[in-house]
């Protein structure tokens, strides 16, 4: 009943075993997976991804810190690639102002050239912000009248900024971080989130949970992220990982 709706399958870390891995993940009840691009190059491994394993969707898209690629002949590419059939979200996106480049200016430009790339292809977004929470909202409140829906990825801000997206209809990625010892204001944000905005998520191969942190990170350990969240919420784990799978299917708008 796993529905891992943010992984990156497409990592060179996971060249060597990548099929099987992949290929075990429905006999340990993993359903469904959306590979998400980050770069023109990770969003054309997706592509080939999708092609080959038929419970793995993709997201297309060029992460902030990757924007420096970006020209509007590769965005015409990435608009062309969105009406692929198992294409399902364009992301993901946003800003990231933890390193110093690609500059803010041009993360903002191809944020919002994204969004607007969504609007036009009828896709939800993927959102990652880093140390941007300001900007990634105002930005996020001017689409606002064309939005098509979106999540926040690896969602890592106060829950008085969780207030405000829910306010906006955003849904809220939850996945690994959610059982660190440290992550006190995360736990928080979840507990006034509700079950019906959130979607888990790995981030594989990165933020893997407790207790495997520090390790790469798969899809199956979902499965831990789902109990500390049942935990939070006072609910039994298998009711977290069905509402959650649903949740995930109407975001991308799965049958």
């Amino acid at each position: 009943m796993i529905f891992d709706t943010h992984a990156h399958y497409d990592d060179e870390i996971i060249n060597e075993d990548r099929d099987e891995l992949l290929w075990k993940m429905k006999e340990q009840g993993v359903d469904f997976i959306v590979n998400v691009g980050s770069s023109i190059a990770s969003t054309e491994k997706t592509l080939e991804l999708v092609e080959r394993y038929p419970f793995l969707y993709g997201s297309v898209g060029v992460h902030p810190s990757e924007t420096g690629e970006l020209t509007e002949n590769r965005m015409l590419w990435l608009e062309e690639v969105c009406s692929k059939e198992k294409i399902v979200a364009v992301g993901e996106i946003g800003l990231d102002y933890h390193w110093p480049e690609p500059e803010r200016e041009i993360q903002k430009k191809w944020f919002r050239r994204q969004l607007v790339l969504a609007s036009k292809v009828e896709l939800p977004v993927i959102i990652h912000s880093r140390d941007a929470a300001e900007d990634t909202l105002r930005i996020l409140k001017e689409w606002d009248k064309d939005k098509t829906g979106g999540v926040i990825h690896c969602f890592s801000y106060t829950k008085e900024i969780a207030r405000e997206y829910l306010s906006m209809g955003y849904y809220f990625g939850i996945g690994g971080v959610l059982t660190f010892k440290n992550a006190r204001k995360l736990a928080e944000a979840v507990e006034i989130i509700p079950m019906d905005k959130i979607l888990l998520e790995t981030d594989c191969p990165y933020l893997a949970p407790e207790p495997y942190r520090g390790k790469r990170n798969q899809s199956v350990y979902i499965d831990l992220v789902a109990e500390k969240l049942a935990e939070l919420k006072g609910i039994d784990k298998k009711e977290v990982l069905r509402i959650t799978s649903e949740n995930a299917k109407a975001f991308y708008h799965l049958k």
